[in-house]
């Protein structure tokens, strides 16, 4: 507002426009082409309600819907409860902190493909440190390429290391806690818990709010690459998430049309993601003040 006020408004521009071109203009044409048989080879023609309809009559995306909702309800509370108990641990000043916060860091660096080739020599069952494991369980070395469950929580799994930004977030938001209210709460008898319930969890609440929003949409981004070289969708379409089935519509059947509907939906379902984390969040905000 004071930018406007002073006339500096231009210093927006670029801004206003990136997202505009980036955002504004991609989603306005993924919802028109939503409506419309587009395969890129003939002209497009007006479908109405059709590529919706289909949908709801399509068992793949059925199956795609339901594994990223599951992996997402399960994921979400996950990451962010663990990049909170992370942070906390690691904000003090500590001669060891650097070191092990770079290496909570780095899975978050790598990029994505390599990431995901690392964990498929991970889960490899006949060589991979997984299959000792789960030998030594005595479970079957390949449970996560045969069964449905155990394939959607490997997946839940490898996105649990990639928390590292989160992290860096939440230690910059707790060391903005002064440190007087701490020595107050001590000097009153308050306990570790109390202070964590009262004063540290209610100051982290912004922060928690914000990173909980942005892995709402981040976590359905996320399960593709993992989705389509670590488990290859299967067994039997049990990691074939949203991104990878618009993916395989829209770019291996030609079906723009049809994968652009898919990504309304998937859009939908992230809004109504974030829309029940701040409910509950704010809820909870409320219980603990």
């Amino acid at each position: 507002m004071t930018a406007l006020r002073d006339g500096r408004a231009w210093l927006l521009a670029p801004l206003v426009v990136g997202t505009v071109l980036l955002v504004v203009v991609p989603a306005a044409l993924t919802l028109l082409l939503a409506f419309l048989h587009y395969d890129a080879l003939t002209a497009p023609r007006w479908a109405g309600g059709a590529n919706l309809a289909q949908l709801w009559r399509d068992p793949i995306f059925s199956q795609a819907l339901f594994n990223s909702v599951w992996v997402a309800l399960i994921a979400l509370p996950l990451r962010v409860g663990l990049a909170l108990v992370l942070a906390l641990m690691l904000h003090p000043p500590r001669p060891e902190a650097p070191a092990l916060r770079a290496a909570v860091f780095l899975p978050t660096a790598v990029p994505d493909l390599a990431w995901a080739l690392l964990w498929l020599w991970i889960l490899n069952p006949v060589y991979g440190p997984a299959a000792w494991i789960l030998s030594a369980l005595g479970l079957t070395p390949d449970i996560w390429m045969t069964d449905a469950v155990w394939a959607r929580g490997m997946i839940v799994l490898i996105l649990l290391f990639s928390v590292g930004e989160m992290v860096v977030v939440l230690i910059a938001a707790r060391r903005e806690v002064p440190g007087e209210l701490y020595e107050l709460c001590a000097v009153e008898g308050a306990s570790r818990f109390t202070m964590f319930r009262r004063l540290t969890l209610p100051l982290l609440w912004p922060a928690i709010l914000f990173l909980a929003c942005r892995d709402a949409a981040l976590t359905l981004q996320t399960t593709f690459v993992p989705g389509m070289v670590v488990t290859g969708g299967g067994p039997n379409y049990a990691t074939t998430f949203l991104p990878l089935t618009i993916f395989q519509n829209g770019f291996e059947y030609m079906r723009f049309g049809y994968a652009a509907a898919q990504t309304v939906v998937m859009f939908g379902l992230t809004a109504l993601m974030m829309a029940v984390q701040i409910g509950v969040l704010r809820k909870w905000a409320r219980l603990g003040t």
